[in-house]
């Protein structure tokens, strides 16, 4: 694998770590899970911790990245949500 699709797969697992454990838009999906297993369980835990969500989310993007690394399924994707991720540290720096 290419330092490049890499680089893309490292964006791509920060950014659907921060989806998942922070953003606004999957509140519901954090408090589905909290109230289906309970406020201290592990899969609530999971989806709260930024730390350990990305364990998860790196092993699957790293399988799709060795897998399609060469392709546009791969880099179209991964170009859109490396970007969205730097987008987003940038604005917090410039506001």
């Amino acid at each position: 694998m290419s330092l490049a699709a890499f680089l893309l797969a490292l964006g791509t697992t920060c950014r659907i770590t921060r989806f998942i454990t922070k953003d606004t838009l999957a509140a519901g999906f954090r408090t589905w899970v909290a109230d289906r297993f309970g406020d201290d369980s592990r899969p609530s835990y999971l989806v709260n911790c930024g730390w350990c969500t990305s364990t998860w989310v790196a092993g699957a993007i790293a399988v799709y990245a060795s897998l399609l690394h060469t392709t546009a399924w791969f880099h179209l994707p991964a170009t859109a949500l490396t970007l969205s991720y730097l987008a987003g540290l940038a604005s917090r720096w410039l506001d």
